[in-house]
This record gives structure tokens, sequence and C-alpha cells, in this order.
């Protein structure tokens, strides 16, 4: 299933897209795409409705982010060999993690806003995993069994935020629109393989980042495992996985950001999203 979110912003209603790419409207069975609905025993209720008795949404509507009520966003860094080598860092012998605040959280498509004093804005496509059950000290084995599904985030990043001032990433990671996610949340059984994703960033239509899940340092088993013995993970947590090199930061001279910049970005079978730089008005 894809599971989505569609409306203006802080309105949005449930929905689902179904095999002709239309949207379907949820309202009626759930209360929202969040923690409650990712459960496994809510997500096997709504598989077996069929799509076509759900009403039809008309238009094409805001999509908002895939997930409401995130708890937590526990973000993975340096977790692409060839990222790690771009950064001049070493390959990481346990997976790094930090924590993205909740209220960066935006739709897919809606505008990112350079913060203020900003001059290093970066893009970081990846792969996300929604968990759907209460995992504590999880064995990697099982690790699968807490995850509901996956989705597309954009880990925009504020590279002087996160690397010149004190040294802490989540000071770089957190400003308002700095955590696009969707445009939909696909369940596992429609991803099969996700260590075997084609994934990548253009800027103003030029191809940046351009990888594979293949090149993940530890993979989504591990991660979920890792990260569960230092932190419950609750229904409805978004964990980034880690972004593939080619940010702008790699590029010499570095290509960061600025106002007026499209970013268009897509993680295979998951959609794609699209957005707009604005500088940060007042």
């Amino acid at each position: 299933m894809k599971l989505l979110r569609y409306g203006p912003a802080g309105h949005e209603k449930p929905g689902l897209l179904d095999r002709n790419g239309m949207i379907r409207d949820l309202s009626g069975v759930v209360r929202d795409i969040d923690g409650e609905t990712l459960a496994p025993a809510s997500l096997a209720r709504l598989r077996a409705i069929d799509p076509a008795s759900l009403p039809l949404v008309q238009g094409s509507p805001r999509l908002g982010p895939c997930v409401a009520r995130v708890p937590k966003i526990v973000a993975i860094g340096l977790n692409y060999r060839r990222h790690a080598e771009e950064t001049g860092n070493p390959i990481p012998k346990e997976p790094i993690f930090f924590l993205k605040a909740t209220s960066a959280i935006c739709g897919p498509n809606d505008d990112v806003i350079i913060p203020k004093g900003s001059q290093k804005t970066d893009y970081e496509v990846e792969l996300a995993t929604v968990i759907g059950s209460r995992a504590s000290y999880v064995a990697e084995r099982d690790a699968a069994k807490y995850i509901a599904g996956y989705c597309i985030v954009n880990d925009v990043s504020e590279r002087e935020f996160q690397m010149e001032r004190g040294g802490q990433w989540t000071k770089g990671k957190s400003a308002d629109t700095f955590c696009p996610i969707g445009p939909w949340l696909v369940t596992t059984d429609e991803v099969p393989d996700p260590g075997r994703l084609q994934l990548w960033t253009e800027v103003n239509g030029e191809r940046r980042q351009n990888s594979n899940t293949s090149d993940l340092i530890f993979g989504i088993d591990h991660i979920v495992a890792y990260v569960s013995q230092f932190m419950t993970l609750e229904p409805g947590d978004v964990i980034p996985t880690g972004t593939p090199s080619g940010v702008a930061m790699g590029f010499k001279p570095p290509k960061f950001l600025k106002a007026g910049d499209r970013m268009r970005l897509s993680v295979e079978g998951l959609g794609e999203q699209n957005q707009r730089l604005v500088a940060l008005s007042g």
C-alpha cells in the first residue's frame, strides 16, 4: 500500500494511492496516517479494503508529510561509503545517529526555507524507515517485524551550523522545513529489498546524487536493532538512513543551495519530491 496525507498544511486527511495513481480518501476508515494506523493489525485491516470502494479525491491536492504526529526523527549519518569518502571521514565502526527536530517536518513538495544567516544550505536524499511497533532491545534478526514501511526524506542541512557552530549536528539539521517527508509511505510488502534501491537528487535539472542503497554501510535491519539498544522506538518514528555521495559540500567548489533553486529527488518505488528554495523573509 501507498499511504499518504493530503490537503492544506495542518488540516491534512489520510489517503491511499490506488493502482491507477489516484488518491482515495481514508478519513472514513482511520483518523490519520499515524502510529496507531501503522500498527500491524491496523495495516492488515487496510489491506483488506478494496481501494475502489473508497471515495475518489478529485484534482491534485497538496500532499502533506506522509506520517502524522511523528514521535521522533532519528537520522543516521555517514552511512554510505562514498559519502564518507567525499567528506573526508573514516568509515564508521558503528552507526552514527542524531535527532532531527520534528518541527522541521513539511510536505514533500512544500517550499524549503533557507534560514537566517545561512550560506551553506545542502540537500540529502534518504531512504527512511518508518516504525510500526514499539521496539526496545531488538535483535537484528527480528528488526523487520517492527517496520511499517518506507518513505523519502530530504535531510536538508545547514553545514556551517552543523560543523562550525560547536560541532552539534542537530542544530544544522532542524530548521523549519528541513525535513520534507513523502510523498507517500510504502508498506514493507511492496519493498522486497530496501538494500537495492536507486536514489537520486537533481538541483535545477543537474543530477548531483545518483546512487543505490547497496552502498549503505549499515543495513536497515541493523540500524533499527542498533538504535533500539539506546532508545525505545515508537510507532510513527522516522529513521532517515543516510545519504549517498554528491551532496553540495562534496563538490569543489561546493554547490550550496540558494533562493530560487529547485530540488527534485527520488527513491526507487517511493515516489518523488519537488521543492523550491526560498529565503526567510523578515
